[in-house]
């Protein structure tokens, strides 16, 4: 969502450039395009005229680092900002010391607030917690039953009266969870189109109703200066403790992150970056900052793999990789466990120096992903455990090509490119790269090595294996 802010700070940097120091005159220009760069990500006009004085004062106060360039330099202020203005650090949430924590979610119609709920007890149940929906917003159409359905799909439990008074629907839905021993219950609650002064009325009741030790603003991100409007009304009636920033793995513009905090003085405890019940995040203002500057995340991308991967199946990865043993099973498993981790795109932002890749990369990328995936569905349980067959068979890359819909050259150039990942595996496992010091030197001319023997020494197996090769097509186990 910053793609457009990071290209625009960019140019910011390039005013700095060739530069021996920061002085008051060139700063101007710089702080030109930040403001320029910020009013156009929708931050709020307030926020930006002081962001843009705490880094022109900081700037020129700064002490000038040796081996560090004026650009580097205003960078790591700009940064240093950045992460102020959105909290400096992660703020959890809220523990009670004798459970349940109660948690009211707030919003208006349409910003996400009802899934919102859903990926709050997901993330809630993962961190060993037993957490309890209630079903308050008695006005939406079809709001009960899709709060139930979210429930259902995550096996957590949904309270709900039908369409009774909401007040009396968190009271007892809190009572419930008292009683049978929930750490944390969500209260979904009615929203509205605009904020008015019969939803505001509402939620001070069930706030002196139930007590809640968390007030959540759910804010959709592609609000914009919106947002802060938002913010302060809903923290004026009822007192805010935080605010969860949704779709942010949208086309907007990232102006809410900015001025959501600076407005109410309370943080933003989680994002959601998908529409996948497993798609929310805590907010880390640091790593929110290096997104935007684009810098990369690469302490979130190690936590979303740790969620994925088990430490027993990656240590027995690792050495089927060392050993040459790692075989088309292998790399489908691992093509899934991106999946799982998010979209390619999504992971990619988080890599330094990826934030600037084109949508058609990412694009080409997936459907190369795509493409690999299928033909592998297509080969035999053999095949798959030995790519060696088909990399002797012109008949079985026939096969799987016909079965995928692909190119015979398509097939043939995914065992090659397979092939060459394995020897390269093995000659790390031996002391080095190929052609490097401690390596086995370069691989011979007629391509990749089987067990010392170059391909050309060997001869195809013309039959696919058995006679008249394999007639399986695509999809065969």
């Amino acid at each position: 969502m910053f793609d457009v802010l990071a290209e625009k700070l960019e140019l910011a940097w390039r005013k700095l450039r060739g530069q021996d120091r920061i002085t008051e005159t060139n700063i101007q220009e710089a702080l030109r395009e930040v403001r320029r760069a910020l009013l156009e990500a929708d931050v709020n006009l307030q926020v930006v005229k002081q962001f843009i004085e705490e880094v022109r004062q900081a700037a020129l106060g700064a002490e000038v680092i040796p081996g560090v360039t004026p650009d580097q330099q205003f960078i790591k202020i700009v940064y240093d900002e950045l992460v102020k203005v959105m909290g400096e650090a992660n703020v959890p949430l809220a523990q009670a010391e004798h459970p349940p924590t109660i948690v009211l979610m707030v919003g208006l119609q349409g910003s996400g607030k009802t899934t919102t709920c859903a990926k709050l007890a997901l993330y809630l149940r993962k961190q060993g917690k037993k957490p309890l929906l209630v079903a308050g917003d008695i006005y939406r159409p079809a709001a009960i039953d899709q709060l139930k359905s979210l429930g259902q799909q995550i096996q957590i439990p949904v309270f709900e009266l039908g369409k009774a008074d909401p007040v009396e629907i968190a009271r007892q839905g809190v009572a419930t969870a008292r009683g049978q021993g929930y750490d944390y219950v969500i209260l979904d609650t009615a929203g509205r189109l605009q904020i008015d002064l019969e939803m505001m009325a509402e939620l001070e009741q069930i706030k002196a109703a139930v007590q809640p030790h968390e007030i959540l603003l759910v804010v959709d991100a592609m609000m914009g200066q919106e947002a802060a409007n938002l913010t302060q009304a809903f923290h004026e009636r009822l007192g805010l403790t935080g605010a969860i920033l949704t779709k942010l793995d949208g086309d907007t513009r990232g102006g809410a992150a900015l001025s959501i905090r600076q407005v109410s003085g309370q943080p933003i405890k989680f994002i959601g970056v998908g529409e996948k019940v497993e798609a929310l995040d805590p907010f880390y203002p640091d790593r929110m900052a290096s997104r935007i500057l684009g810098m990369g995340d690469i302490l979130s991308l190690v936590e979303k793999a740790q969620e994925e991967i088990d430490l027993g199946d990656a240590a027995a990865m690792a050495e089927k990789m060392m050993t040459a043993q790692f075989d088309f099973n292998d790399f489908l498993k691992q093509m899934r466990l991106i999946k799982r981790m998010g979209s390619l795109a999504s992971l990619l932002r988080l890599v330094p120096g990826m934030s600037k890749i084109s949508d058609e990369q990412l694009q080409k990328g997936q459907e190369q992903l795509a493409r690999a995936e299928a033909m592998i569905n297509s080969m035999t349980p053999e095949e798959r455990r030995n790519p060696d067959l088909l990399a002797r068979s012109v008949s079985r890359k026939r096969r799987v090509a016909l079965g995928s819909g692909h190119k015979l050259e398509d097939v043939s150039r995914l065992v090659s490119d397979f092939q060459r990942m394995r020897d390269m595996m093995r000659s790390m496992s031996m002391g080095g790269f190929p052609g490097m010091l401690g390596g086995r030197g370069p691989l011979p001319a007629g391509g990749p090595q089987w067990r010392g023997r170059s391909q050309s020494s060997r001869k195809p197996d013309k039959g696919g294996g058995k006679k008249g090769g394999n007639s399986r097509g695509f999809g065969s186990k």
